[in-house]
This record gives structure tokens, sequence and C-alpha cells, in this order.
């Protein structure tokens, strides 16, 4: 149960596998996630968390809502 707020790369990549999506592959200028025909791109990796507007962004691209995620 996530809360939604900055969360770390690697917390994300988890939390998205548990949504279904596979991955990360390599491609271009950063990772991404595929579930379907879904595609998620993956922040690359730096020292700070991810926050709370790119985490948004991100779920908004993969089809969560914010309830789906804390509910997780």
């Amino acid at each position: 149960m996530p809360p939604f707020g900055p969360v770390n790369r690697k917390d994300l990549i988890r939390h998205l596998r548990q949504f279904g999506f596979e991955g990360p592959y390599s491609g271009g200028k950063h990772q991404f996630m595929v579930r379907g025909e879904t595609t998620v791109r993956v922040p690359n990796p730096h020292q700070a968390d991810i926050g709370r507007e790119l985490l948004a962004r991100i779920l908004r691209q993969a089809g969560i809502n914010k309830e789906e995620w804390e509910e997780l």
C-alpha cells in the first residue's frame, strides 16, 4: 500500500510489475515497461526520488488512478 507521494525508482518498478507490467526494457533515452498495448517510460536512475508530479504523469500514462495505487 504505497502512499501517493515521492517514490524511488526501484519501488516504482516493483509496483508497476504488481499491476501486470513487464520490464523494464531498454530503448531510446529511457527504459520502458509494457502491459498489453500500454507502454510506460521509466525515469533514468538518479539519486533523488521520483516526485509526486512525475509519479502522477507516469500513473496516468499507465492507466492507474491514485486510489488503485494506494490500494496496492
